[in-house]
């Protein structure tokens, strides 16, 4: 395991991200039944496992970043911490988009499909995908600026 550790540390260069690219390493690994293998064809099979989970993981980094650009406009994101930050909470905010938001907002505005082909895919009528990708993005860029408010509370008797 600390070759794993160490192996992982040197791809991610972050000891929180390695942790966690470890882990789902080692559950992978565990979720298989590999056939009788000697130890260091187990240790290969280890580090095979941990590098195309890394992989995996900047392949749907890409993707999100690419989101990212086209929600806040910008072309190229910066490594700094606060862009960081900043492209995290735009990802949470779009995670708390019903579900058929988040659908048409990546359909049409990620993919590039055109609003008849995210309606054939999502099998609605071509009208339902114009109003619900307008009120995606209202709702997204409300969300983005601060003006959603959350429902006041109500005190129970």
């Amino acid at each position: 395991m600390p070759h794993l550790q160490r192996f992982a540390l040197w791809l991610t260069r972050s000891p929180h991200s390695a942790d966690d690219l470890v882990q789902s390493c080692l559950i992978k690994a565990l979720t298989r039944t590999p056939q009788s293998r000697d130890e260091q064809s187990l240790r290969a099979w280890l580090f095979a496992i941990l590098y195309r989970q890394f992989i995996d993981g900047e392949r749907r980094r890409k993707r999100y970043r690419t989101l990212l650009a086209f929600f806040t406009g910008e072309e190229a994101l910066s490594s700094s911490t606060e862009s960081m930050a900043i492209a995290d909470d735009t990802l949470a905010l779009f995670a708390t988009l019903p579900t058929d938001y988040r659908a048409i907002l990546l359909l049409v505005s990620v993919e590039g499909l055109s609003y008849k082909e995210a309606a054939e895919t999502l099998d609605i009528p071509l009208g339902t995908v114009m109003s619900r990708l307008s009120r995606a993005r209202k709702l997204l860029h409300e969300k983005l600026e601060g003006k959603v408010k959350p429902l006041p509370l109500r005190r129970l008797k």
